[in-house]
């Protein structure tokens, strides 16, 4: 039997028909498809006020532009995939036309900036901020590969071969009812995914009720880390096929013994929908959603500004899909 579910029926899967949905607010979902690529922007007095830098108390230079700036042209440049230069003409055509007296960062501070921009943490869709008052979290974590800016497909063409091309692992923690991305990391392709669970909980604001991941989280270390910090938290975590329960299974069972229980009983499907592990497929959508809208590549050329474009980008997808999402119901 495969370790991972969705393999069982592999070798028949042209035999299995694909699931059918009808998307139930179509009206509502399709204006906010529209809204998001609207380029209808504007400037709050409190914007205008905060867009010069604080003056400087301390010895160095004086900045010019506030992080409200820099911010404002990163995010710009990952909603509409620009590079620096273009950022700065964006949005220095937009304060020419709204006819507002202000100073356009220029690429090279845009650049140096984003090596050190401290971008807000995601908040939850309809969080006050207070955490006490927040309900409990269903986090799904995944990973996905994004490669680095470089050499094209035309080095194929005129030399015949390349080398092979450097990526970067991008770890995201997903809110299971609300889509949003509440935690994100940028790390190198040779680190494994249950080393991240830690850092994704941290950014998580809030109580956490669910930590969901495939098989790769199978790991002590991640039951530990959970229990930790949320210890009345569930982790549904595939066990490997070739698992075993501890030594005090009969006794005192962890999640982990309770999930062989359950699959030795029901078998693996069955213990996928007993558990809830279905939901995971939202984190893989929300991972497509961002190669989608963002892009497939980082366009920096260091790991800072690289973590601060994903940081921007996971920024503006959630803002993107504050507009409307899908409701939708199983027709087939």
């Amino acid at each position: 039997m495969p370790a991972l579910p969705f393999k069982l029926n592999q070798d028949r899967r042209h035999h299995i028909p694909k699931q059918k949905h009808k998307v139930t607010n179509w009206r509502e979902y399709d204006a906010s498809l529209r809204q998001r690529g609207s380029l209808t922007v504007w400037f709050t007095d409190e914007a205008i006020e905060a867009w010069a830098a604080e003056p400087r108390t301390t010895r160095g230079g004086q900045p010019c532009y506030s992080a409200l700036a820099i911010l404002t042209a990163l995010t710009l440049r990952a909603a509409f995939r620009l590079a620096y230069r273009q950022a700065e003409g964006l949005i220095g055509s937009v304060v020419g036309l709204l006819g507002l007296a202000l100073r356009v960062p220029d690429h090279a501070t845009l650049s140096r900036r984003a090596a050190t921009l401290q971008v807000p943490r995601p908040l939850r869709s309809g969080s006050s901020g207070a955490d006490s008052e927040a309900e409990p979290v269903h986090l799904l974590v995944d990973s996905t590969g994004l490669k680095l800016c470089g050499p094209g497909e035309w080095l194929v063409e005129k030399h015949g071969t390349r080398t092979r091309r450097s990526w970067r692992k991008l770890h995201i923690g997903v809110d299971a009812d609300s889509g949003q991305i509440l935690a994100s990391a940028l790390t190198t392709n040779d680190v494994d995914d249950a080393s991240q669970t830690g850092p994704l909980l941290d950014q998580v604001a809030g109580p956490v009720a669910s930590f969901t991941g495939d098989g790769a989280y199978d790991r002590d270390g991640v039951y530990a880390g959970v229990a930790e910090r949320h210890p009345a938290a569930a982790v549904i975590v595939p066990p490997r096929s070739t698992a075993m329960p501890s030594d005090m299974a009969e006794t005192t069972p962890s999640q982990r013994d309770r999930h062989l229980q359950c699959i030795a009983e029901h078998g693996r499907m069955g213990w996928q929908k007993a558990s809830g592990y279905t939901k995971r497929a939202r984190a893989e959508a929300s991972i497509a959603r961002f190669k989608r809208v963002i892009g497939d590549g980082l366009r920096s050329h260091t790991d800072e500004r690289r973590a601060t474009e994903v940081e921007v980008a996971v920024q503006a997808l959630n803002r993107m899909l504050e507009f409307g999402r899908p409701d939708y119901v199983r027709i087939g």
